[in-house]
C-alpha cells in the first residue's frame, strides 16, 4: 500500500496522548489504554442514526427470506464470525441466517493468512460460494475502509442486488462510497499506532452487537428484555430457560419446569401459554400468525375476547 495513503487514515494516525506510554509503570499503561477506550462509546453514539437505518434494512430482508453476511479480514473478519456464531444460541435462529466470512477462510480465524485481504476476486468468490442472492444483506467490516477483499465482496453484492452495509473507522472511506448503508465510527488514532484490534475492534464489536440485537428484537426474538427464543442446549441454558419463564410470567419453578417439558423447552411458547391460558396448539397458531412476536400475539388474543 502507498505510504501516502496510510498517512491520511485516521486509524493510522499517531496518538499524541500515548507517545510516552513506554516510559510508564504498569498502572500508568493500563490507565492510558482505559482513557482511550472511554472514547469508543461516544464515537459509536455519533453513528447511531446510520446504525438504525442499517438495522431496518436487515430486519426487512431477514423477514423476507434473506440472510446477513458479515465479511472482513483479520480482526474485522473474526469479529463478524463471533457475532454471527452467537445468534443461534441467543435468538434461536438457524446457523445460516447470520454468517461470518473471513479472508483466508477457516485457517485465518486462528492465524493470519498473508495476502488474502489484498485479493478482491477472493471476496467475490467467497460470496458466490455461499450462493449470495438479492434477498441478502452483506456487511463489509474494515477499520481502514479500504480492504480489497471486502471491497470485492461489496461490489459483487451490489451487482446482484443485495443490500450493502459497511462498518469502518475512517470517514469518507472507499467502502462507504460503495455501501447503501455506510457506518463510520471515528475512534481516532490507536494507543499503539495502527493497532486497530484495539479501539477500532471494540467499536466494531459494539456496532455488530447493535445490528444483530436490534434486528432480532424487531423480528420478535425478545419479549421485554428477555431472550425468549433461547435454545436450552446445556445445563446453564436449561436453568436460564426456566428463569426466563418465571420472570416473564410470575410462575414458580415447578410450573415453569412443567410447561417447558410440555413444549419441549420452547421458551416463547411456554410463556405465551402461561400468560394467555391457551392450549399448546392454539397458542402456537397465534404466535405463528404474529410472526413469533409475543407482544403482538397478546394484543391479538385481547382483541378476540
Amino acid at each position: 500500500m502507498d505510504i501516502n495513503k496510510l498517512n491520511v487514515l485516521t486509524t493510522e494516525g499517531r496518538n499524541i496522548n500515548t507517545i510516552d506510554i513506554d516510559k510508564l509503570d504498569t498502572l500508568g499503561i493500563i490507565t492510558l489504554i482505559n482513557e482511550e477506550d472511554k472514547k469508543v462509546a461516544y464515537a459509536v453514539e455519533n453513528a447511531k442514526k446510520d446504525i438504525a437505518k442499517a438495522v431496518d434494512e436487515i430486519a426487512n430482508r431477514l423477514s423476507n427470506g434473506g440472510r446477513l453476511i458479515y465479511i472482513g479480514a483479520g480482526t474485522s473478519g473474526r469479529l463478524g464470525i463471533v457475532d454471527a456464531s452467537e445468534c443461534p444460541p441467543t435468538f434461536g435462529v438457524d446457523f445460516e441466517l447470520v454468517q461470518g466470512l473471513i479472508a483466508g477462510g477457516h485457517e485465518a480465524i486462528f492465524k493470519a493468512v498473508e495476502g488474502a485481504e489484498d485479493d478482491e476476486v477472493l471476496g467475490k468468490k467467497d460470496l458466490v460460494n455461499i450462493n449470495l442472492t438479492s434477498k441478502d444483506v452483506v456487511c463489509g467490516i474494515a477499520a481502514s475502509g479500504r480492504t480489497p477483499y471486502v471491497i470485492g465482496a461489496m461490489n459483487y453484492a451490489k451487482e446482484i442486488g443485495a443490500a450493502v452495509i459497511c462498518v469502518t473507522m475512517n470517514p469518507e472511506s472507499e467502502m462507504s462510497k460503495i455501501a447503501d448503508y455506510p457506518i463510520s465510527v471515528v475512534v481516532g488514532p490507536e494507543v499503539i499506532m495502527g493497532s486497530t484490534r484495539m479501539k477500532a475492534g471494540t467499536a466494531q464489536k459494539m456496532v455488530l452487537n447493535m445490528l444483530t440485537t436490534a434486528t432480532m428484537i424487531k423480528l420478535g426474538k425478545v419479549y421485554s428484555n428477555l431472550m425468549v427464543d433461547v435454545k436450552a442446549t446445556n445445563e446453564k441454558l436449561v436453568a436460564r430457560a426456566k428463569r426466563i419463564v418465571m420472570i416473564a410470567t410470575g410462575a414458580d419453578e415447578n410450573t415453569a419446569s412443567s410447561i417447558l417439558d410440555e413444549t419441549n423447552y420452547d421458551v416463547k411458547l411456554s410463556i405465551f401459554m402461561l400468560l394467555t391460558g391457551l392450549e399448546k396448539e392454539k397458542a402456537r397458531e397465534m404466535l405463528k400468525k404474529n410472526c413469533g412476536y409475543i407482544q403482538k400475539a397478546l394484543e391479538d388474543v385481547k382483541n378476540e375476547k
